[in-house]
């Protein structure tokens, strides 16, 4: 039936009049970003910009959350895993080979940013670290007005390896968002330029549906050309380079000592990742970013 996917296990793929719509479905985790799902979104994106009958692809979630970020109980190493078809380099832990890794693992996610159909990222719920870096890389974001979106993984479990904030959001948001893992809500992200809009949720459907449609008012191949036009200028400013640089930069950052880092390091070991991450939390308050009007 299909070209490029293989199997359709943690994601859902479905074409109707021109749209392409690839739905993380995990919602038991949030959509939590596995391996196994990034290389599922992969193949599914090859296979929505290879078919002439897709103009528009949507990216969304299952279950009223975009992503809620990387599974962090698969680790980054080999030992975690028993599928001979995700690449690993060892399971010796090491900054290169950690490197190596985050290499493998987020240049599935890359794929988002080179196909060359619009891609939108229709964001409710969480939009967390991974989820975050995902929807980024999507050429235009409108969210949920209550959706959450943030890093809060900067808290002491690393750096984003895919870092599209700068693009988004320029120097000063990005710095306050990456310096603190706050969150901002869907409402708030619209007024920086994170998301393009936020509605009510009940609107949200609505609104992503009559974009993609207007979209689809225009030739596929023309399509692409506008898309790649802006890409090129991004490329020009150095964001291909920073999808290079940032799983190395993620890989220091996991070896990096301190205090914050080692407790929180620690608590994962002795009480598992949720009641670590809300211990880390605590002293952060609500963790969400206001902005004026």
């Amino acid at each position: 039936m299909y070209k490029w996917i293989k199997e359709l296990n943690f994601i859902t793929f479905a074409v109707e009049r021109q749209i392409a719509r690839i739905t993380l479905n995990r919602p038991e985790k949030r959509n939590a970003l596995s391996v196994a799902m990034i290389l599922e979104l992969s193949d599914a994106l090859r296979e929505a910009d290879d078919r002439l009958d897709v103009s528009v692809i949507i990216i969304e979630g299952a279950g009223g959350n975009f992503c809620s970020g990387y599974d962090v109980t698969e680790g980054s190493y080999a030992t975690k895993h028993h599928d001979p078809n995700i690449r690993y380099r060892s399971d010796v832990h090491s900054v290169e080979n950690d490197y190596w890794t985050l290499r493998e693992q987020q240049a599935p996610l890359a794929h988002v940013f080179d196909v060359h159909k619009p891609v939108i990222a229709k964001i409710e719920g969480y939009c967390l670290a991974g989820g975050c870096e995902l929807a980024m890389m999507c050429d235009i974001l409108l969210a949920a007005n209550d959706a959450q979106l943030g890093h809060p993984g900067v808290r002491g479990l690393g750096t984003p390896p895919n870092n599209f904030w700068l693009y988004h959001v320029g120097p000063q948001w990005a710095k306050r968002m990456l310096l603190t893992g706050d969150r901002i809500s869907g409402k708030n992200a619209a007024k920086i330029g994170m998301v393009l809009r936020a509605f009510p949720t009940a609107r949200l459907e609505g609104e992503v549906m009559k974009l993609a449609r207007q979209m689809c008012n225009i030739d596929a191949e023309l399509l692409a050309a506008n898309k790649r036009a802006v890409n090129l200028g991004l490329e020009m400013a150095g964001a291909r380079h920073m999808l290079g640089l940032t799983p190395e930069l993620d890989a220091r950052s996991h070896v990096a000592q301190g205090p914050h880092k080692d407790a929180l390091w620690a608590a994962m070991q002795a009480k598992g990742a949720v009641p670590a991450f809300r211990e880390r939390d605590a002293s952060f308050g609500d963790g969400m970013i206001e902005v004026d009007d």
